[in-house]
């Protein structure tokens, strides 16, 4: 378990770090929709490719945001059974959820986007819009957010594993400090335990 807890420690710090930068992609999008705004009302023109790049932005936050909102438990989910449970039975609801619903369809998308993505890259498909811009940047976000997700999903199942069998705290719960540093912290405390035992 020590060793999967690392992977997820990993996974982890991946998805936190592109997460981060994600969230700049925001601020991008802000910009270039003002600028754009901006130049169409003052100049009376506009461009395709300020158009398109806004959507591109829009689709990269929501898609290498994904896994960053699944580490931090902040995705959507109505707790109105849920929240009833106690915290070891909702470890093994998340566990099960995403054995069984979240990692086939993230799958999925991935096994049907992965050709969209390659034919794009080959083809060199741009917009039909003048102007616009090529096509497969956009398109390899999806297999690239998807995977992140897959192994964010992977890391979430580790971690409440991990819960269960009383080795880290609860995953779902917020905690001061990073789950990795908790992981770390409880590794490194773990064989000094068993020493004393």
């Amino acid at each position: 378990m020590q060793a999967l807890l690392r992977l997820a420690g990993w996974i982890d710090a991946l998805n936190e770090r592109i997460g981060q930068m994600a969230k700049w992609l925001v601020l991008i999008c802000v910009l270039i929709s003002a600028g754009n705004a901006v130049i169409r009302k003052a100049f009376d023109t506009s461009s395709n490719a300020f158009l398109e790049i806004q959507w591109y932005l829009f689709s990269a936050m929501f898609l290498l945001g994904a896994a960053y909102t699944l580490k931090h438990n902040e995705h959507i989910r109505i707790d109105i059974l849920l929240s009833r449970l106690s915290p070891r039975k909702q470890a093994v609801v998340d566990i099960l959820g995403t054995l069984l619903f979240l990692l086939p369809m993230a799958i999925a998308v991935l096994y049907f986007s992965w050709p969209v993505m390659t034919q794009m890259m080959t083809s060199g498909e741009t917009s039909s819009d003048a102007g616009g811009l090529v096509r497969w940047p956009v398109w390899a976000l999806i297999p690239i957010g998807f995977t992140l997700l897959i192994l964010q999903a992977a890391a979430e199942i580790i971690k409440r594993l991990a819960f269960l069998q009383g080795l880290i705290p609860n995953p779902a719960e917020k905690h001061t400090g990073q789950i990795a540093e908790v992981i770390a912290q409880n590794l490194d405390s773990q064989p000094k335990q068993e020493n004393k035992a």
